[in-house]
């Protein structure tokens, strides 16, 4: 072929790709799952049930997977959220177990919000016992006309109670929890916070003052006084402990008396000042003592007045810490507040806590806890003082002596205000309520006498032997002595009311607790008895012991502690029979010798004696009777002294020869000091 030759050169072209196969379709057109849907709904239930099983029947098990994770969620109905939240809380108040309530707490944030309204838990504290007043527990005070805190769940509540900035925030949960972690604690074993031996003791820089002690080892507790802040301890060798309630710790040593101490009281601070309507003018206007001197006869000094309560505190001045500030002041009952059996009672208004003590040395010694200093040292009775009492939210205090008077002083201002004359022997006991005060003697007799006047109101005779024990609530008197009866005295007429047997040696403990009173005996017993109901009890209900009336026979620890009784149901109506006015309920054999402390509540027993045991009991609703729960401390020697409050339990024992306090704790570890 020539070179010249042209050439013919044709293009080529790429062919267009094809568009893609369509796939399987993973779900039908549109209009076909329309078609779907509408015809499905026109079935009657029964097809449409038939037609969904046969669907589940043909599905795999990823689709029933996915079905299921699909309708599950369309299945749950919060029905609380669809009431309203008014109707939502009475339904969560039928719940009477609070873990149940806790649970339902944790359902949702909108269950929580409703199980943590405090309507709830007022009603449970309510249930439970826990009441929201006084020293009970280390939470605010309960003011019931302050406002609520505003409402999680109804804006509409919020109206209705709005929320104020100065008013303290109380928590019924707070204290629910506080007082169930308490009970638990009370049953199963508290903390022990000290275990110190008595017979060394602390000094004060004013100890060098003092003669020593001619037997330092005779560290014998005869009395005790104990509050939520301090435990108070009278010993036989002159000194005075005072201990923290909150810690245990060893904070004072009061040094002034020359000889054993016999009789100690415990003045809280802060307080009301009962408005006795100008009586106290009257009765300083009628002391028969010098004016207000210290113990060295120097005037008082400015800290001393303010620690009584003569000065206003100044505004440099720290005041005592604690809750005494804001304590909320008891219901007091027509016939006047009945004493605590601690030892305690309330201020009239002074910034420090006060003790009142007695002894052998014949003086009434007013102390400033704070400084551990001696106020007043007043003198007046001519023998040994055996028993003090001071009446509550008032600077009066009582002594009984074995000069055979009683003496009634205003322990604010240094003063004897009237000397109480007409016993025969020595004074052993006495028991105060509002303004009056109960006595007994070695002479046989109990008397009862008004304070304001110095009256003698009533005479009590009929016991046959030394009286050791006396109890008075404003209604009852009620003794108990050497010829091993307790007699219970109508403190309006005069009259015996009951003479109650069981104990077979000296009564030497008795309380008395609304319409239930309890005593102890040197023969080991802890008698239960009932007395009659009165319209004037306090608005919150004692328990009233019910059982059949009891046999001669007891029954001892630890295999059966208590007298089981059966309770008969009253014939036709199944309700249980209630015991016969001033009726023996129930005997504990508590001890192998004698009961040596003894205290209760509407909740729990504690004895402690001779033997060398303490034990609780706790009251059961259900069968209405105390039954043993636990040794409250190890075996010892001998118990010389019990005292509790709801937090904390104080034991003077004796422990290889050497006497020792135990203070234990029941309080919840995130609120212990």
């Amino acid at each position: 072929m020539s070179l010249n030759s042209s050439a013919l050169y044709v293009p080529v072209f790429t062919p267009p790709t094809p568009a893609p196969s369509p796939g399987p379709s993973s779900q039908p057109p549109q209009s076909t799952v329309s078609l779907y849907k509408h015809d499905f709904s026109l079935l009657p239930p029964y097809q449409r049930r038939q037609f969904l099983s046969a669907i589940l029947n043909d599905c795999t098990p990823d689709e029933l997977l996915f079905i299921s994770t699909t309708v599950a969620p369309l299945l749950k109905r919060d029905f609380l959220r669809e009431l309203p939240p008014e109707l939502a809380i009475h339904i969560l108040g039928f719940i009477d177990d609070p873990r149940s309530l806790l649970n339902a707490g944790e359902v949702s944030q909108y269950w929580h919000a409703i199980a943590s309204e405090e309507c709830l838990w007022k009603a449970l504290c309510e249930a439970h016992g826990f009441r929201a007043d006084a020293d009970d527990w280390d939470v605010p005070d309960v003011v019931y006309d302050h406002p609520q805190p505003p409402s999680p769940i109804s804006p509409a509540m919020n109206s209705v109670h709005p929320q104020s900035p100065r008013s303290p925030r109380f928590s019924y949960y707070t204290h629910f929890k506080t007082s169930y972690e308490c009970l638990t604690k009370w049953r199963t074993g508290g903390t022990l916070l000290r275990r110190i031996p008595l017979t060394s003791h602390h000094h004060l820089p004013n100890d060098a003052m003092q003669p020593p002690v001619a037997n330092p080892s005779s560290a014998v507790p005869t009395s005790i006084a104990l509050d939520s802040d301090w435990l108070v301890i009278g010993l036989a060798n002159s000194r005075i402990h005072i201990f923290s309630a909150r810690t245990g710790v060893s904070c004072r040593t009061l040094v002034g008396h020359t000889a054993g101490v016999w009789a100690v009281a415990l003045v809280r601070a802060g307080g009301q000042r009962a408005d006795t309507s100008g009586l106290e003018e009257h009765m300083q206007n009628m002391d028969i003592s010098p004016p207000s001197v210290t113990p060295a006869g120097d005037p008082l000094s400015q800290p001393m007045r303010v620690a009584l309560g003569l000065e206003p505190v100044p505004d440099e001045w720290p005041t005592e810490p604690g809750r005494q500030s804001t304590r909320q002041i008891p219901y007091s009952p027509p016939h006047g507040r009945p004493s605590e059996p601690s030892g305690t009672s309330d201020g009239w208004g002074q910034p420090n806590s006060l003790v009142v003590s007695g002894g052998c040395d014949k003086d009434l010694r007013v102390w400033d806890v704070k400084s551990g200093f001696c106020i007043y040292a007043l003198r007046g009775h001519t023998s040994t003082i055996r028993c003090l009492m001071v009446l509550h939210n008032r600077p009066i205090a009582v002594t009984g002596s074995r000069d055979r008077t009683l003496r009634v002083w205003d322990v604010q201002r240094g003063r004897c205000l009237r000397v109480l004359e007409g016993h025969g022997d020595s004074v052993r006991t006495i028991d105060v309520c509002g303004n009056k005060v109960a006595s007994g003697s070695y002479d046989f007799t109990c008397r009862l006498w008004d304070i304001d006047t110095g009256e003698c109101l009533h005479v009590f005779r009929g016991h046959h032997h030394q009286i050791y024990s006396v109890a008075f609530d404003g209604l009852r008197v009620v003794s108990g002595g050497m010829d091993t009866t307790v007699r219970v005295w109508d403190a309006q007429t005069g009259a015996c009311s009951a003479l109650l047997q069981g104990h077979t040696a000296l009564v030497c403990q008795v309380q008395l607790f609304h319409n239930t009173l309890v005593t102890g005996g040197s023969d080991g017993r802890v008698i239960i008895f009932t007395m009659n109901p009165s319209s004037s009890s306090l608005a919150v209900s004692p328990p009233i012991l019910s059982a059949a009336p009891s046999t001669s026979s007891d029954i001892g620890f630890p295999a059966s502690p208590l007298l089981q009784q059966v309770v008969r149901p009253k014939p036709g109506t199944g309700a249980l029979v209630e015991p016969k006015p001033f009726s023996s309920v129930q005997r504990l054999a508590a001890h192998d010798s004698s009961v040596t402390g003894l205290q209760f509540d509407s909740r729990f027993l504690v004895t402690g004696g001779n033997d060398g045991h303490v034990r609780l009991f706790e009251f059961r609703r259900d069968s209405r009777k105390f039954e043993y729960v636990r040794e409250m401390s190890d075996p010892c020697e001998s118990v010389w002294k019990v005292a509790y409050t709801e937090q904390t339990c104080a034991i003077m024992c004796k422990r290889a020869g050497k006497t020792q306090v135990e203070i234990w704790s029941f309080r919840p570890t995130d609120v212990r000091d």
